[in-house]
């Protein structure tokens, strides 16, 4: 009817807060202890020396999943042949052994897990060193099936000791080409601040979901950061918060220096999109001439988005040397 088109402006202003506080209730979810929700689900990640009484672990049904270590940098070579970087022949049959004995123990818990009804991922902790061959070395070791997370583990941005942010772009381009799905970043704050800070320099980097580490009691004001609206994972409790004493939350069967994550969700919604794949919304670099322009009650509340063609890395490129960035650590205290 011709004469009901144009909203009165009492209902507009009606529908208008009611979207902003739509907004903010959903920006506010998962901000502060969201692992005290018994609805939200918990993720275990653990390493080859972590011990674990499954029997126990299980008895906990807020265990939703289970993220392995897998792979770290460069494949070693077992050869044992020739100088092999200075190393003796015994010691090169004993990394051998140790090699063999955590890939084996990588199957079984895989095994062990998804037969228990726990969705499953693996993680590659980047090291300096050709970013392809790194990618290869993860999907040889861990064999990522469809219905798997596959993660890249960037813990700082000291060179020297971790994956250059552009070799982990080539790393994560990679994994695309040979599986169709990207992983998702695992990385502290101030690392995801540096890339969102710089995401016109990591176009793909800055929109992978991301596992973030924070021992904190909340994240409040840490986000919107970049392209993140929020986190996918949040690593809340490690060996760093969680002692004899005291412990943000205990796992049964599992010591302090197990790492434990909360998601945001149920189980089920988890399921949904537990194998992700995909890249995040790109956002445009705030610019200082940009005059905000207030949304008219007939059109919708909307970020703006670039629109991107996902770009696929497939060569290394040389690294930007960050300017006055001291070396950081996961704890963010």
């Amino acid at each position: 009817m011709k004469g009901y088109r144009q909203t009165h402006p009492l209902i507009c202003s009606l529908l208008m807060v009611l979207a902003l506080l739509g907004l903010a209730s959903r920006l506010a979810a998962g901000e502060s202890q969201p692992w005290t929700d018994p609805q939200n689900a918990l993720i275990v990640d653990a390493y080859e020396l972590n011990t674990i009484d499954w029997e126990q672990l299980l008895q906990d049904k807020r265990i939703s999943g289970f993220i392995s270590k897998a792979s770290d940098g460069l494949p070693e070579s077992f050869s044992c042949t020739g100088d092999h970087a200075g190393d003796t022949f015994a010691h090169c049959k004993t990394m051998w052994r140790k090699y063999a004995v955590s890939r084996e123990l990588y199957q079984t818990r895989r095994m062990l897990a998804k037969m228990s009804g726990l969705l499953w991922g693996a993680y590659h902790l980047g090291r300096p060193g050709n970013p392809v061959d790194q990618a290869n070395h993860f999907l040889d070791y861990a064999d990522p099936k469809p219905d798997e997370l596959m993660v890249l583990d960037i813990e700082g941005l000291d060179v020297l000791r971790y994956m250059s942010l552009s070799d982990a772009q080539v790393f994560v381009g990679h994994i695309k080409v040979r599986t169709g799905r990207y992983p998702i970043l695992y990385t502290n704050h101030n690392t995801a601040q540096y890339i969102a800070d710089h995401r016109q320099d990591y176009p793909i980097l800055s929109r992978l979901p991301l596992w973030y580490a924070r021992y904190k009691s909340d994240v409040k004001g840490a986000f919107p950061l970049g392209n993140w609206d929020t986190y996918a994972l949040w690593q809340f409790a490690s060996s760093d918060n969680c002692s004899e004493k005291s412990c943000p939350y205990r796992v049964p069967g599992t010591l302090t220096d197990i790492d434990v994550n909360v998601v945001p969700m149920t189980k089920m919604q988890l399921a949904g999109i537990w194998p992700q794949g995909d890249l995040l919304p790109a956002k445009p670099m705030p610019a200082p001439d940009m005059i905000a322009k207030a949304p008219s009650c007939v059109e919708p509340l909307q970020t703006l988005v670039s629109m991107m063609v996902d770009p696929v890395v497939t060569a290394s490129t040389q690294q930007k040397t960050p300017v006055e960035i001291n070396e950081l650590n996961y704890q963010d205290f």
